[in-house]
């Protein structure tokens, strides 16, 4: 379905939201969040608990969740000057060096060298773009490792707190599974095991897909015409087998239902090719896209001026979805990565 209020400019897809609607901390329990079911062709809008989704869906439907895992790749030290530097580690060699963010980058000069703690070291080699560089005193195995036990999990910005022993466990989905995302596909915090068990019992099909969510997530777009804006690639797999199922369930009358905005264009990007694949996707989705894929989207809701938002504004139209984000603020909702779900259909 296309919609007749199109707008390229970045400026129009802002809303206010008041700064204690951010959500600090998950929900006690993953689905007692709250859920805001907004249907795209005439508005009318919904107000349940994440644990009643099962109610919205019927059988022949396909659930497609993202199983990537976060890593806890967000390193802290200390220069041989006494500067404090914070990595985010993105992209690793078997010889130890790494691609990293990092806060601080402008103090950092070649041949630096950074003291981590617990014996591990990193010489900062040079600048790659708005990246560094850093070679590290273990290969990439035993930093990995090394991160498992000391690294700290990536929180968003947003979320002013340094982390905890909790996020440990509820900044990743229960059905996590293969490392390597610098943030939580967060629409799948809301899943338990129990409700997943709920779906299949009631017919509902569901599959996994792989995308790692990269350091652009982390990055805010530049004002004027989002069209020449472009997304860092991302590693994806879509199994061929999970793209002929959902073709399948598609061609008999059932729906497929992504969760989040990562399962939304590794799908999409797999229906442009018109298969399964395994490789990078840069695709970027906003207003005017046409979705060949996905008939239905649970995800959280999303910064302004975001192209998560613009994602969610191509589904169900700007208008609409504004509206749905400005009735969520009066209702009291928790916004953002630990806060309250929508569905859209």
């Amino acid at each position: 379905m296309s919609f007749p209020e199109v707008s390229r400019s970045i400026s129009d897809y802002r809303y206010h939201l008041p700064k204690d609607r951010i959500a600090l901390y998950p929900c006690e329990n993953r689905d007692g969040s709250r859920l805001l079911t907004l249907d795209k062709n005439t508005g009318k809008k919904g107000h349940l608990k994440f644990g009643q989704f099962s109610t919205l869906l019927a059988p022949g439907d396909a659930l497609v969740i993202n199983d990537t895992k976060v890593v806890p790749a967000r390193l802290l030290g200390k220069t041989q000057t006494g500067g404090t530097v914070e990595f985010l580690v993105v992209e690793t060699s078997a010889d130890g060096e790494a691609k990293s963010l990092v806060r601080g980058l402008k103090k950092l000069k070649t041949g630096q060298v950074v003291d981590f703690g617990a014996s591990l070291q990193g010489e900062f080699v040079h600048r790659d773009g708005d990246m560094g560089v850093i070679r590290f005193n273990l290969k990439r195995d035993d930093l990995k490792s090394w991160m498992e036990r000391h690294g700290r999990i990536p929180l968003p910005p947003y979320i002013k707190r340094e982390d905890e022993r909790i996020d440990r466990e509820r900044y990743q989905t229960v059905y996590a599974r293969h490392e390597g995302s610098c943030a939580a596909p967060t629409a799948g915090l809301h899943f338990t095991p129990e409700l997943l068990e709920e779906l299949e019992s009631a017919g509902i099909k569901i599959y996994k897909i792989c995308l790692h969510v990269g350091p652009g997530t982390f990055r805010n777009m530049t004002p004027g015409n989002f069209a020449s804006y472009r997304l860092g690639a991302e590693r994806t797999e879509v199994p061929q087998n999970v793209y002929e199922a959902l073709m399948k369930i598609k061609s008999t009358g059932g729906r497929v239902v992504a969760v989040g905005t990562t399962t939304t264009r590794a799908l999409e990007n797999a229906a442009m090719l018109g298969s399964g694949f395994e490789g990078n996707t840069d695709l970027f989705i906003y207003p005017g896209f046409r979705f060949r894929m996905v008939d239905a989207l649970v995800t959280n809701f999303h910064l302004p001026l975001s192209s998560l938002l613009l994602l969610v504004c191509a589904f169900a139209g700007r208008e609409t979805v504004l509206n749905a984000y400005r009735e969520a603020v009066e209702r009291g909702y928790r916004f953002y990565s630990y806060g309250d779900a929508m569905f859209l259909y």
